[in-house]
């Protein structure tokens, strides 16, 4: 069989995050959402998403395909069924396919038509981009379970402190000295190579992805993720913060997601909560306004290569875009169109030979190039939000 991961309609409701990326590249849990089909499937994948992204998220045809709406997490039991499919079937839960196998790539108007089975035992799925920090600590004990089954932790050194320790896992190279690590309510995994320095307080459930690192006196409440080569410290609550991106100064980052190659300034904060404890609404960029999450607690949704100056501050429910830059005193507004760079005070267009200075810069520095898929991926980025900035 030859597995193709598709983006389904919750696309949009994940952006800014799958403007550059595949749903199935949204990490959620400790792995992203193609790592845990591919881990579930024991079998590689390809990607049905947007044609600029297809450059770099090629699809993969074969004369028998089963293609899976990546959104949803994976179960034993759910690929079992999905294994089971006859050919031009499909499988759905909540009247929502899930999986339907074809020998061609079909429209959704002809999967709609297929023969269906009901599929009726409970799934997770990423439909709103809140919903990656607050179903993150179920897929973080899912990712758990799966990551550590049968294996050994490495040794953790005696001059922590651990509460709840058989909860605790760390993988080869991974390095924590004179910290509390209190696994009671949730697991606390870090990768390969992954650093925790001293002095830090952590609670979980909290993945620290390979070579990524806690900077010393970070106090950290799960459950919260850090992708690979991320680097934190401050406050962080409830956040998932994906590969390559730092918050690595003191501030508070709360019921917040971060994509790749992001950096927060030192001393920014995010609000979480409204002064009112009303139901927090954030900007839709189907319906073009805000919507509400019926969610009391959400912080802040940055799309990659964005960045914070010192000292920056976030109302409740913020969306910024892919590649703004924020500065200036006082609270920018709740939404930052894709390109920006300003703050409280206003906005210009961050233009695009700028912002891929900028990019190439930093990528560099952790050994990845900025190449002309990147570039081109951003061209295209640009071009589609150029009707949100009115500057």
């Amino acid at each position: 069989m030859n597995f193709i991961l598709i983006d389904s309609e919750v696309r949009t409701s994940l952006l800014p995050f799958t403007f550059t990326r595949p749903v199935a590249e949204i990490r959620i849990g400790i792995l992203t959402l193609r790592e845990k089909w591919e881990a579930y499937l024991e079998d590689n994948t390809s990607f049905k998403t947007e044609e600029y992204l297809r450059m770099k998220y090629p699809i993969r045809l074969a004369a028998d395909n089963i293609f899976i709406d990546s959104s949803f997490l994976p179960t034993p039991d759910l690929i079992s069924a999905i294994r089971s499919l006859e050919t031009e079937t499909a499988l759905s839960h909540d009247q929502k396919i899930v999986a339907y196998r074809s020998s061609t790539d079909i429209s959704h108007s002809d999967v709609t038509s297929l023969q269906q089975r009901s599929y009726t035992k409970p799934l997770i799925r990423v439909q709103n981009t809140w919903d990656i920090f607050s179903r993150n600590g179920e897929a973080l004990q899912q990712d758990f379970d799966l990551i550590t089954k049968g294996r050994k932790s490495a040794p953790i050194s005696n001059t922590n402190r651990l509460i709840s320790p058989e909860n605790i896992f760390l993988e080869e190279g991974a390095k924590v000295e004179y910290s509390i690590l209190n696994a009671s309510e949730g697991p606390i995994y870090l990768g390969k190579n992954s650093e925790v320095m001293e002095g830090n307080m952590i609670r979980g459930g909290f993945a620290l992805c390979e070579h990524a690192v806690v900077k010393m006196g970070a106090k950290i409440y799960g459950p919260t993720t850090v992708g690979p080569y991320g680097k934190v410290c401050g406050e962080i609550n409830n956040s998932v913060i994906f590969g390559y991106s730092s918050k690595g100064h003191d501030g508070y980052l709360g019921n917040s997601v971060l994509g790749e190659w992001c950096n927060i300034g030192a001393d920014s904060n995010n609000s979480n909560l409204k002064n009112n404890y009303a139901k927090v609404r954030l900007w839709n960029y189907a319906t073009e306004r805000f919507e509400q999450t019926g969610l009391q607690f959400c912080g802040l949704m940055m799309g990659d290569h964005s960045k914070t100056a010192i000292n920056t501050m976030f109302n409740t429910g913020t969306v910024i875009g892919v590649n703004c830059n924020i500065y200036v005193p006082g609270f920018p507004r709740n939404f930052v169109p894709s390109f920006s760079w300003g703050g409280a005070s206003g906005f210009s267009t961050y233009q695009t030979s700028k912002a891929f200075e900028a990019a190439e810069v930093m990528m560099a520095r952790r050994g990845r190039i900025f190449d002309e898929k990147e570039a081109a991926i951003m061209e295209h980025v640009f071009e589609l939000t150029k009707k949100w900035r009115k500057y």
